[in-house]
């Protein structure tokens, strides 16, 4: 791990204070960019999650799938958590605090959109910061390979049908084009690019030049990320300061859902007897969330001021030292398995 690995926590954090001062002192300049759309896609916004995404993307070798058979009760374990159990139990505390306990506290609308933010949150399982997670609990790292594969590919598949699903349950309207043009362009398309360069580059299967090729570009990852956490947190400046409230509110059950996976996750891997190299990570993909692809599909849906777009950046808010939380309980608790 590099050094912007190593404390990505402080970069994020940067970028949070300097996205809402940036927000507050210049609004001006953040409502000109978040006009440069097509399609209802943020140019600015995309290119920066591409930037994010596909050098992630690239590490992922897909040949791996052919090993799925191998130990196939942590990666069910995964696939009923991320597809079975995590959208549906989003979307069920969406519901709960937006429509009965918080109800008197927001407008109708308003509430639909943090669900909305919520459930896109749900139905985006984590492709990237996984290995970060896996590498910290000392995960077999071919295994989550497998793992993030596998969730990889059905994720071009199962993410719009099961959001339109969900997202049709809160009375909310799909723009069925707008959905499929950001599955489309957030992950079909960097990970067929990534499949097409780690083919290019590996041919010899001897990983130099692979490796010497993300050592380029992860910097650029990182930048990308950092850079997308001051853009949202500036675009949306005003809310935050004018309702610090609705952060927590949003929190609240972001953070019983998080804590809440992963202790069903891991009390069913601790029942299944899985090593403790492939139930950590196992947990922490069922866990943590694709929260770039989140929130670019909010984004598109709803606009970059709404409460969905919002509710997503608070989840990129509460991700970073919640999981490092649970990393520190899996590491404590490795004697359980």
């Amino acid at each position: 791990m590099g050094i912007f690995e190593r404390y990505l926590s402080v970069w994020v954090g940067l970028g949070i204070v300097a996205g809402v001062i940036l927000g507050s002192i210049m609004p001006g300049v953040f409502e000109v960019i978040a006009g440069w759309e097509i399609a209802h896609v943020n140019i600015l916004i995309a290119v920066l999650i591409w930037l994010m995404v596909y050098p992630m993307m690239v590490q992922v070798d897909f040949s791996s799938i052919k090993d799925v058979g191998k130990k196939p009760k942590g990666l069910v374990l995964t696939l009923v958590i991320n597809w079975l159990i995590k959208p549906f139990t989003m979307a069920l505390l969406g519901w709960l605090f937006f429509k009965i306990f918080f109800a008197d506290m927001v407008d109708p609308q308003t509430a639909n959109e943090y669900i909305a933010g919520m459930i896109l949150l749900g139905v985006a399982p984590c492709t990237a910061m996984v290995f970060v997670w896996s590498q910290l609990t000392k995960g077999d790292p071919n295994y989550t390979l497998v793992q993030v594969s596998v969730n990889d590919v059905i994720m071009v598949f199962a993410f719009a049908p099961i959001t339109a699903f969900l997202l049709g349950m809160t009375d909310i309207t799909v723009p069925w084009e707008t959905l499929l043009l950001s599955v489309v362009l957030y992950v079909l398309l960097p990970l067929v690019a990534g499949i097409i360069t780690r083919k290019k580059l590996d041919k010899r299967d001897d990983h130099s030049k692979l490796e010497s090729f993300l050592a380029t570009v992860k910097p650029w990852s990182i930048v990308g990320l950092i850079s997308t956490v001051v853009l949202l947190f500036a675009f949306q400046a005003q809310t935050i300061l004018d309702k610090p409230e609705a952060i927590v509110m949003i929190a609240i059950p972001l953070l019983i859902q998080t804590y809440g996976i992963f202790f069903i996750a891991y009390g069913l891997a601790k029942y299944l007897k899985l090593p403790h190299n492939v139930a950590a990570p196992a947990c922490m993909i069922g866990t943590s969330n694709f929260f770039e692809l989140a929130v670019a599909v909010a984004i598109s849906l709803f606009g970059l001021h709404s409460g969905a777009a919002l509710a997503t950046v608070v989840g990129v808010l509460v991700e970073v030292p919640v999981m490092l939380s649970l990393v520190w309980f899996a590491n404590r608790t490795r004697h359980w398995f």
